[in-house]
């Protein structure tokens, strides 16, 4: 078994707008200007509420990945919105979308609770290619540059592509990492890795896992594997199980969401990848019908570009609040 003790580097310090309204406004640029474009295009002058303008505005919310979930749930509120007064321009509407939102997201727990969970334990799950492994190196630099000790277990024994990418962003984030590129079992991996954690006096443990969809049955035979390895040693961990989605699929990231959820409980949500895509919107979706909280966002490929998930900064950056810039 592998363990790499690494001398502690000063990370840089983490920018300062890494975590304010223009940070989520300059990665969700094309998604913004998607949304805005696309509502401007149906609307004219003084244009009422009728059916031929709904069916425009539902065939746009398709095209912009809401799903048939959130695009009936804003069409009927524009109907009954509308008895009521009329809307007039795509910024009406803009709004009436603005409060659903965010009504969508109210009372989310968006933090990883570390107090009295110590090592606190975090699965990372997620298909290959979602931005699995470079997740955790960022959450690794996150915490660490708030002073807590991070450990990263690199359990996806099946890629030896994903442990040599594990251990340069521990080298990056300068925590230390569990490796071992002969080992076939995961949870012998898992097991070593935890006790390690322990004896270290970690604060934080963050576990890869493999990513394949193509073989559910032996998914789920390996991560309950993995979950029964963990509380043998800490019998209330995992403490968290966070799904990794690309958000630059679209729907598809709703598919993968939903098989993921059949193999394992997820506590919350990290969508990587929204600065590059004008897709942003796919992970309403998500969040309505699987109920799971996001609780970072990726706007970017440096360490800070993975931001602590802020419902009202990201339903504004999305949908208007902002000058556009893009």
């Amino acid at each position: 078994m592998g363990l790499f003790k690494r001398k502690k580097t000063a990370l840089p310090l983490p920018d300062k707008a890494a975590e304010t309204p223009q940070r989520y406004e300059y990665g969700l640029s094309k998604s913004r200007k998607r949304f805005r474009e696309g509502l401007l295009s149906l609307f004219g002058l003084g244009m009422k509420i009728d059916s031929g303008l709904l069916e425009r505005i539902e065939a746009f919310l398709y095209e912009s990945d809401l799903g048939s979930g959130v695009t009936e749930m804003i069409l009927d509120e524009i109907e009954k919105v509308s008895r009521r007064k009329p809307l007039l321009n795509e910024a009406d509407i803009r709004e009436l979308m603005l409060k659903l939102f965010e009504e969508i997201f109210k009372g989310d727990e968006l933090k990883i609770p570390l107090e009295g969970r110590k090592p606190c334990v975090v699965l990372i799950v997620g298909v290959n290619g979602a931005g699995k492994t470079t997740t955790i190196g960022k959450l690794a630099a996150h915490y660490s540059m708030q002073g807590k000790k991070v450990l990263i277990i690199a359990a996806d024994t099946y890629r030896a592509a994903a442990i040599e990418q594990l251990d340069i962003w521990a080298q990056r984030a300068g925590v230390e990492i569990i490796k071992n590129p002969e080992a076939k079992n995961p949870s012998g991996v898992v097991y070593d890795g935890i006790l390690a954690g322990i004896s270290r006096n970690a604060d934080l443990i963050l576990i890869d896992t493999a990513g394949r969809l193509h073989n559910k049955v032996h998914l789920m035979q390996e991560l309950d594997k993995v979950r029964r390895v963990i509380a043998k040693v800490i019998p209330e961990a995992p403490h968290e199980t966070l799904l990794v989605l690309d958000g630059s699929i679209g729907q598809n990231s709703l598919v993968q969401a939903r098989e993921f959820t059949k193999v394992t409980p997820v506590s919350g949500l990290v969508v990587t990848k929204l600065d590059g895509t004008a897709k942003g919107g796919s992970m309403i979706a998500v969040r309505r019908e699987l109920h799971i909280p996001v609780k970072f966002i990726g706007l970017g490929e440096k360490l800070e570009d993975l931001l602590p998930f802020s419902p009202a900064m990201y339903v504004k950056a999305l949908f208007g609040g902002y000058e556009d810039r893009a």
